[in-house]
């Protein structure tokens, strides 16, 4: 975990995951780049479904690209929301994003490309997340 967070970069992989998202419905477009503890990034977005319970997050669609690739352990998450505010991720995405988190200490950038930024760790966002042991 050596290093800073580039997070220019997660900003332009976010940004151009946004781009790509499937929103039909909502036409709430989401982007999300996350940033693995070798220093890649891999970017998501959200994919709607006309049933919207098969709907998967951007933040999630990240997450699940990562461990296919072979990642399970990140340090960072980009999320690029429309808006005057930013939107953060739902409390799915959190509990997943816990899932691959020691102690919740995942930064988060939630922004938008109108000016909002916020920034959390995952513990603040979730300060009680649901584990199991090993």
């Amino acid at each position: 975990m050596a290093g800073a967070i580039d997070w220019p970069a997660l900003r332009v992989a976010a940004l151009s995951a946004q781009g790509r998202a499937y929103v039909p419905y909502s036409r709430y477009p989401v982007g999300a780049a996350l940033l693995t503890s070798t220093g890649e990034i891999l970017a998501g977005c959200n994919v709607e479904n006309a049933t919207f319970g098969a709907t998967c997050c951007a933040e999630r669609t990240a997450v699940f690209s990562a461990v296919a690739a072979g990642h399970t352990s990140f340090r960072a998450i980009a999320v690029a929301t429309n808006g005057a505010e930013a939107g953060t991720p739902c409390g799915i995405c959190r509990q997943v994003l816990a899932e691959f988190s020691v102690d919740g200490a995942l930064d988060i950038l939630c922004f938008t490309p109108e000016g909002a930024e916020a920034r959390y760790t995952l513990a603040e966002l979730l300060p009680h997340a649901f584990a199991l042991k090993r």
